[in-house]
């Protein structure tokens, strides 16, 4: 995909990135994690998560999700359902949540390549 596929009403593969300030212990963050990730890994339209834990500090962490569309993801993260869903990870951090659209894509191959 490229940033160009994107329609200017933002329909296209969009990532929502949701950082995390972790109140509890790590395992018990991840494990609530995973299961949040399992319901919404079932919903129409997801592709595909990676949750990140900050390298020095373990109370910081990423979650960046990648969604169909921006009406995907909004449909799975508002069904009456999900509340239910996220309470416990809701219940052990607090988060700063974002969708983003793509603009650039740079990989090491392409960058060697325009040298």
């Amino acid at each position: 995909m490229q940033p160009n596929d994107l329609e200017p009403t933002g329909s296209g593969v969009v990532t929502f990135i949701n950082r995390f300030t972790v109140h509890s212990s790590p395992e018990e963050f991840e494990r609530a994690f995973a299961e949040t990730g399992r319901y919404l890994a079932d919903r129409d339209g997801f592709l595909r998560y990676a949750l990140h834990r900050h390298a020095e500090d373990p109370t910081r962490w990423v979650n960046i999700a990648h969604w169909r569309d921006a009406r995907a993801f909004r449909a799975a993260v508002g069904s009456p359902s999900f509340p239910q869903h996220a309470a416990r990870v809701r219940e052990l951090s607090t988060s700063e949540p974002g969708l983003y659209l793509p603009r650039q894509y740079v990989s090491a191959e392409r960058a060697a390549g325009d040298r």
